[in-house]
């Protein structure tokens, strides 16, 4: 006989997860994306949980899995303003000049004949 349907709606907040995991990769790299795993870890738990009729553990886990998206959500936040930040500071110019003078220097160098 299958485990009784849960009466109660527990959100498991997969799609927050998801995507906050997917921006964190284009704002902020391995330190939003990190956090934005273990949302999505928590976040498949959840049903798992509800469908085992451990309501209190699909709780837990959807508590969890909200903690971590707000981590997350902070974190690409804080990488979008720092990103902001170092364009507006010149970064990305000094970035691409750099880059300029490695390729002059590479193109000025004689290539050895075997």
């Amino acid at each position: 006989m299958p485990p009784p349907v849960p009466t109660q709606s527990v959100p498991n907040h997969l799609v927050w997860s998801i995507l906050i995991t997917v921006a964190s990769l284009c704002l902020c790299c391995v330190v939003g994306t990190i956090p934005g795993i273990v949302a999505i870890v928590y976040s498949s738990q959840v049903n798992s949980k509800l469908n085992a009729g451990d309501l209190a553990g699909a709780a837990e886990a959807s508590r969890n899995a909200k903690l971590w998206c707000w981590i997350t959500t902070g974190l690409c936040i804080l990488g979008l303003l720092l990103s902001i930040v170092w364009i507006a500071a010149g970064g990305a110019a000094q970035y691409m000049e750099m880059m300029r003078q490695m390729q002059q220097l590479q193109q000025a160098q004689p290539v050895p004949q075997s």
